[in-house]
């Protein structure tokens, strides 16, 4: 970039324009077009002369130290991989200069994604499913789960326009109350066709039986599973309630096919993406619901939408 300006300069100048003119026009200093001319005419190149500018800390070995250091542990702060620098290599640079060294060899510092602990096991078991279903048409993922909500869940995306002094104003703080506020749990189920009603997992945590009884038998047995026919297969991932021997054994009873489900896998659900689309429509909801009795309206009437 800096030589394709340097050569519009020189020619801009071989043209009859003059500084002020070069400069307008390429909207830069008057003195960085004078010093390029300059540079020009003593040495009839576009670079800049050899040995001018500060002279970079480290060399070609010290940058391919930190840029070999960071995939071998992605979360090293700046000031430990100085250190470990100034320990192999006896160079002493700022952090600031670590963070320059690594955005030069493409790496730069961002929040983690988030998902599940898993064991080389694992990660074979999420291969194997994903390749086993990847020829699947929309058509074939029905799909039940729970979620929890609570009124001030901070999820990462909430916003405030604030100008740099103003960080702890009052109208720019985010009030968070204890828990959240409470939460309320909710179970549902989707296809391409159709959803089942909402269910509100009240006054204690979901069992088994209350799988069974709430959600299950009156929800997916009657009327879901007969209104998608026979092709219906129930997927619910692996949290202990749905895996229950009891579950297993109610759901052979009752003739509904479920899918075998590999372990520590929820974020492989589908349903996942509507509860989150679900929950950011319920977040934007103005006004936003307070107490949890504004939240369980919010959400009955988000999810009949």
């Amino acid at each position: 970039m800096l030589l394709k300006m340097s050569a519009q300069i020189v020619a801009l100048n071989n043209d009859g324009r003059n500084v002020r003119y070069i400069a307008q026009h390429l909207n830069i200093a008057q003195s960085t077009v004078q010093d390029t001319l300059s540079r020009f005419l003593e040495t009839n190149e576009f670079t800049r002369r050899p040995g001018s500018g500060r002279r970079r800390s480290t060399n070609a070995r010290d940058d391919r130290f930190l840029h070999l250091s960071v995939p071998r542990d992605r979360g090293l702060p700046a000031n430990i991989l100085a250190g470990r620098l100034a320990a192999a290599r006896g160079v002493t640079i700022s952090e600031q200069t670590v963070r320059r060294r690594l955005r030069e060899g493409g790496l730069s510092s961002k929040s983690p994604a988030a998902g599940p602990r898993l064991t080389a096991a694992h990660r074979r078991a999420r291969l194997e499913f994903a390749l086993q279903y990847v020829d699947w048409d929309v058509n074939e993922w029905r799909v039940t789960d729970e979620s929890r909500f609570s009124p001030r869940s901070p999820d990462g995306r909430e916003k405030v326009w604030r100008r740099p002094e103003e960080r702890y104003s009052q109208c720019c703080i985010s009030p968070r109350t204890g828990f959240n506020g409470g939460s309320i749990m909710v179970w549902g189920g989707i296809s391409l066709d159709a959803r089942t009603d909402l269910v509100f997992v009240e006054n204690a945590a979901m069992t088994a039986h209350r799988y069974i009884l709430e959600c299950v038998e009156p929800h997916v047995v009657v009327p879901y599973a007969p209104f998608i026919g026979e092709n219906f297969l129930l997927m619910d991932d692996n949290a202990r309630p749905h895996r229950a021997r009891i579950v297993d054994q109610y759901l052979e009873q009752v003739g509904v096919q479920r899918l075998p489900w590999p372990a520590c896998t929820p974020d492989l659900n589908p349903i996942e993406h509507v509860w989150d689309f679900f929950f950011r429509r319920v977040r934007r909801r103005q006004p936003r619901p307070e107490t949890l009795n504004d939240l369980r309206v919010a959400l009955e009437e988000e999810w009949h939408k």
